[in-house]
């Protein structure tokens, strides 16, 4: 598999970005909106191959000591390839130095466990509705 990572997203497909992120169980909003949050962010990471997107990810950052990473998917036919490592190893580099925490869905603490990742003791949120806020609650 030869893979293109870029973190340019001027010739990105936003749809295909938030078809993903649905189609992956991840919080999915409309595709302008999820170029908004990617051309915000610190960094950006797109991984083609034949210039099809097979997996993306963002960092956002102080550029400093802090970072946490955001919105890393893959599309299911290209799991278990390497692309989210790619993505992941793209991102780490750009905020390397910082602390980092990461959003990661459940279910992928073994994934982000290899590239060096703890789960945390400590850590609240608040989210903007509160179904996404009870899908993730993990005490009661």
């Amino acid at each position: 598999m030869a893979l293109e990572v870029s973190t340019d997203s001027s010739n990105v497909d936003w749809r295909s970005v938030a078809d993903t992120l649905k189609e992956v169980g991840m919080a999915s909003y409309g595709a302008d909106v999820h170029r908004r949050a990617f051309e915000s962010s610190h960094i950006a990471v797109f991984v083609y191959e034949d210039s099809q997107l097979l997996g993306f990810g963002r960092a956002t950052s102080d550029g400093e000591y802090q970072a946490a990473v955001y919105d890393v998917a893959v599309i299911p036919e290209a799991q278990g390839k390497g692309v989210g490592k790619r993505v992941m190893q793209t991102l780490l580099e750009y905020v390397s130095g910082c602390n980092i925490i990461l959003y990661a869905a459940p279910g992928m603490e073994e994934f982000y466990g290899k590239l060096g990742f703890s789960p945390m003791t400590t850590g609240m949120a608040l989210f903007n509705t509160p179904a996404a806020m009870k899908k993730f609650t993990v005490c009661e």
